[in-house]
């Protein structure tokens, strides 16, 4: 059963933990605008065919693991939308969101 918003403001917060789970799930689990930061590391659905190489010419590893293969680049946009939509909501007005860049 799908929590309203009203019960997920009775859950007593985990203060200065790593939340661990399916990302999705445990932001749905918190309330409304009640977050500071959020460190994101999604997956890039860098499912390359061919080479990549980044602007000094250096080739990029690409990711091959099952945690970056979606079924279709609209499963990767379903997704990508979840979480972020997710994030945005329990992110408080002055909250930051911070996203791994490749490197």
């Amino acid at each position: 059963m799908k929590k309203t918003n009203k019960e997920r403001e009775l859950v007593e917060l985990p203060l200065n933990q790593i939340l661990a789970g399916d990302c999705v799930d445990v932001m749905n689990a918190l309330p409304n605008d009640c977050i500071d930061l959020i460190f994101a590391d999604p997956p890039y659905n860098l499912q390359l065919k061919g080479d990549l190489h980044r602007p000094d010419n250096s080739l990029v590893d690409a990711v091959d693991d099952s945690w970056d293969q979606f079924s279709s680049f609209e499963a990767y946009d379903k997704f990508t939308n979840e979480w972020l939509s997710a994030a945005r909501r329990i992110l408080k007005p002055n909250g930051d969101l911070g996203d791994r860049i490749l490197s």
